[in-house]
Order: C-alpha cells, then structure tokens, then sequence
C-alpha cells in the first residue's frame, strides 16, 4: 500500500515549513492533514515507523501497511527466508514478524519423532498414539530396517519389525525351539506350539485333552491304553491311572489295579495287605491255610 494519508510535490507557492518555519518555496514538500512541511521534518516528526528496522519511512520511500503497522518495502520480507513479500501471500506471526505461505507451512507442521525435521503436505507418513514419523524413518529398533506402513510390535519406546520381535522377545517351543507368536500351551512351566505337543503314537494335538507323560513323551488316552500301558493281571484290561482304582499294585513283574489285587479263593482286596503268592497265586494270609 502506498502512503495514502499525505502526499509529496514541489512548493510553487509561498509556504513555510509548519515545523522548522523554513520557506519550502521551490522545494520538496509533504502535505500531511493540512500542514506543510519539509521532508527532513516529516521523517522527524510525522512518517511512520518500520516495524521490521525500526528507522522512519521516508517520503521518498515505498511504504506498506497492514493492521496499524508499517513496513519500508524491501523490509518488507519473509522472517525465515528472507523472500521479499511484496505483492506475495503472506502471515504475520508473533513480534510483527511476516511469514511467507510456505515457511509458515512448514513452521506449524508436525515434526518426525524420528528425524525431528517437518512433516510436510504430500509426506508419507506413520501415526502412533500421537506421535508421527516420515515413512522411512519408522524403522525396527532392533535390524534398522524401515518398517513403514508394515505390521510392528511397540515395546516401551522402542518399535519392532515382526521378525526381530519374535527373536527377541517370544517364548521359545520346547519342541521346535522356534519362537511361539499366538496361542500355545505351557505344561510344567514350559512353552509349546499347539501343533507341537502331540501324542507320540496318533499324532493328534493334545491340547485341553487328557493324557499321559512317558518320560519325554505324551499319550492320549486311547493310545497310552493300547500302546503303552501295562496290563492289569487281574482283569487284563489296562492300568491307565485315570478314573477308578488310580493306585497300582506292582509284585514282581506283574501289576494289577488296586482294586483288582484280591485273593483268588475269598476275593478279599488285599491292596496295601499281607498276602501270600502260591503257585503263581496271590491269597490273603489265611486262604493258603485252608487249601
């Protein structure tokens, strides 16, 4: 904007200046609000004062305004840049200072956690719980490599590729030793993948299902009867210690359930008893008395 509320020729009356009383007759002048006066009194007394250097604006100088202040125009410039904003969109900021569109645009974007530098319109970017990062600079804590938009595990402030967390931080099968991302089942304090613990004869997953540990093997039920348990000398069926008569009664090489272990003639339970072994027979203390 221009001066607007004086203006600037050459006396060809007879005047005095309304300050310094010299005669302007011939000279240049300023008319401002009806007084006429010399252009070293107008820059004392009357110009306006840059808001950028502070210093008077001068009758010969380009002069613009904009909300009650006033700007020579070659301070008239972007404080970040120093563009010159004459003519071009511009902002003012806090302490007077003008911003051009773009330094402005950049001022106020939000900074990436990783670089700190400016997240721009257009930017690819990575959102997380408030924080926000370049595309390329969401990277793995632990290889470097850029995550992206890609799938990530958060761990106080550090972030994880997939790979590196489950190395890092998943529990190990006690089976395969590799690393168990979801679900699984732990049995006497360690990890396993569902898949990984089976029955050692069908194969068949056993987890939520009774079974039976052999050493370092499991047995469903139906397996651990065909396979592996012993057969009870009494009934022959087999001792799979589930349900009734859980308690085993072993003599020699043989075993009987608990409740199986009775004397041949009286069929007295002799479980936890004194009992005789007669000709490959097992009797209560009297019966052997009686034969």
């Amino acid at each position: 904007a221009g001066p607007g509320s004086y203006t600037v020729g050459t006396m060809s009356e007879r005047f005095d200046c309304h300050y310094c009383r010299d005669p302007l007759q011939g000279k240049k002048y300023v008319q401002k609000e009806g007084r006429h006066c010399c252009v070293k009194c107008f820059e004392k007394f009357c110009a306006n004062t840059c808001t950028e250097c502070k210093k008077p604006i001068g009758a010969d100088s380009k002069e613009l305004h904009f909300k009650n202040r006033y700007w020579h125009d070659n301070c008239f410039r972007c404080f970040k840049c120093y563009t010159s904003l004459v003519n071009e969109p511009f902002m003012l900021r806090e302490n007077n200072k003008v911003w051009c569109s773009n330094c402005t645009a950049t001022e106020d974007a939000p900074r990436c956690k990783g670089c700190f530098k400016p997240i721009i319109a257009g930017d690819q970017n990575v959102e997380y719980k408030k924080m926000v990062w370049h595309k390329d600079c969401f990277t793995c804590s632990q290889c470097k490599q850029v995550i992206g938009s890609g799938s990530f595990f958060p761990k106080g402030d550090d972030f994880y590729c997939v790979s590196c967390h489950e190395h890092k931080f998943a529990k190990t099968c006690a089976k395969c030793k590799n690393p168990i991302t979801s679900g699984g089942l732990t049995y006497q304090e360690q990890p396993w993948h569902s898949e990984c613990f089976i029955c050692s004869n069908c194969k068949k997953q056993l987890g939520g299902k009774r079974f039976t540990a052999v050493e370092d093997q499991f047995y469903c039920v139906d397996c651990y009867k065909e396979c592996v348990a012993k057969k009870c000398a009494g009934c022959k069926n087999p001792i799979t210690g589930f349900g009734r008569g859980t308690s085993v009664v072993n003599y020699e090489d043989e075993s009987w359930h608990d409740y199986c272990f009775k004397c041949t003639k009286c069929a007295r339970g002799l479980a936890n008893k004194r009992f005789v072994c007669h000709n490959g027979k097992i009797y209560c203390a009297e019966c052997p008395k009686r034969l």
